[in-house]
């Protein structure tokens, strides 16, 4: 790799880094900067820190704040990766991880778990986000069942069927939350983008469906570039186009599903990110993903900061920051494409 092409990968490491101690540092209990580092220091040698001011700060560093921030990261990283496959996939930068239903599928997941009583236990503290979970990934299969063809999978039939699932679901989520009672709130703020867990748990349990379906998209950026030519000019050039659609959508839709499942429904990353650095950086998917998957962790640290503390102490849902920052970035993107007619 030549300095010039490192260049983009340093830069938006860094942003990640800044806004990961900025997450980090920030909240209901602010933490100096100058602190970070002796905490650090006494969590790594398992010893209290080392003074007075500082051992009141390590468990909230611990078991609060930075169990966030890799969530945060992880869900981040997920959605702007998945985006960024699933705008190549369908060679349309409007393209978004929710496109084919794996939202509305986790909604209804979410919501029909949060209908049920559960016992106080590790289980039921999992339970909404693993039922998430269970329905994005059987909503991704019934897509990819309705949407074959023979044995082929059409992009336009996938994205017919993701509508029509997504239609089906949504009306189910609304039914459940019409004759919900106690949980009314709790779901509507997880389908805005918000999670009540907090811990290590939902992190350990996102984290492998996040980095195989992140690990596997990784390998696919030259398939993307070829898929960019067409499906008849890619399979002259001996890509199988069919095998590398399904693995895409299955990578992707598993990334974005467990980033559903654990943090709701966030709009507009997946969106934004690859987009901007598609303007910035280019279009080549060899570097276009893994920079996705870098900016959207950055972008989703820097709105769940904007979320804690614009409203303080109350934290708002951190979908409603991303959804303020997208849709004028949407609408500014609809009015260059109308212009330009670049893509």
């Amino acid at each position: 790799m030549t300095k010039s092409s490192a260049r983009p990968f340093v830069l938006v490491s860094l942003l990640l880094l800044a806004a990961a101690l900025l997450s980090i540092a920030v909240g209901s209990v602010l933490i100096p900067l100058s602190t970070l580092g002796e905490l650090f220091r006494s969590a790594l040698n398992g010893l209290p820190g080392g003074s007075a001011q500082v051992d009141p700060y390590l468990t909230i560093l611990l078991r609060l704040r930075l169990p966030r921030t890799v969530l945060m990261i992880l869900i981040g990283a997920a959605l702007g990766g998945s985006g960024a496959a699933y705008q190549g996939l369908f060679r349309n930068p409007l393209a978004d991880p929710y496109l084919i239903g794996v939202a509305s599928g986790a909604g209804l997941g979410a919501v029909l778990a949060m209908s049920f009583r559960w016992p106080y236990s590790l289980l039921s503290l999992l339970a909404v986000p693993l039922a998430a979970l269970l329905a994005a990934l059987l909503t991704v299969w019934l897509v990819y069942l309705l949407g074959r063809v023979g044995r082929t999978l059409p992009t336009t039939n996938l994205i017919l069927a993701g509508v029509a699932v997504s239609s089906f679901a949504t009306a189910l989520t609304s039914f459940l939350m019409i004759n919900a009672t106690g949980e009314l709130r709790r779901a509507i703020v997880w389908l805005l983008g918000g999670s009540t867990l907090s811990g290590w748990q939902p992190v350990l349990a996102a984290l492998p469906f996040i980095t195989v379906g992140l690990g596997t998209l990784l390998f696919m950026g030259h398939a993307l570039n070829v898929l960019q030519l067409g499906d008849e000019q890619a399979q002259q050039l001996g890509l199988p186009v069919q095998r590398v659609r399904r693995l895409v959508v299955v990578a992707a839709s598993m990334a974005t599903a467990a980033a559903v499942a654990f943090a709701g429904i966030i709009g507009f990353v997946g969106l934004m990110v690859p987009h901007i650095i598609r303007l910035v950086w280019g279009g080549d998917y060899r570097r276009l993903l893994p920079l996705s998957i870098l900016g959207g962790s950055t972008f989703l640290l820097l709105a769940d900061v904007v979320a804690r503390v614009v409203m303080a102490p109350q934290e708002l849902p951190v979908g409603v920051i991303t959804a303020m920052a997208g849709a004028p970035f949407f609408l500014w993107l609809l009015r260059r494409a109308r212009q330009q007619n670049y893509w």
